[in-house]
């Protein structure tokens, strides 16, 4: 029966092949969002901008919390590793 489920789903191949490559760059956006070399580079940029005085103390305080945050969600989880799997 999957021989007949599959020409029967043929006209819908398109849409399957685009939810696939949607997936795809979600899961690499988000790899790339719970990265943690990344979230430390956002930090080491947001001290720069507080140093030349381009945002605030208050700016700089609630934009280092998300980044904490984000880190420590990446830690917690794993996400962001190199092959997907959690430090142990």
């Amino acid at each position: 029966m999957g021989l007949i489920s599959e020409v029967l789903l043929l006209p819908f191949a398109p849409a399957r092949g685009g939810a696939w490559a949607i997936r795809q760059v979600l899961q690499e956006a988000e790899r790339i969002y719970y990265d943690p070399a990344t979230i430390r580079a956002e930090l080491a940029r947001l001290e720069e901008l507080l140093e030349a005085g381009e945002i605030t103390e208050e700016e700089f305080d609630t934009q280092e919390d998300a980044l904490l945050d984000r880190l420590e969600t990446a830690t917690r989880t794993g996400a962001g590793a190199e092959d997907g799997t959690a430090p142990q």
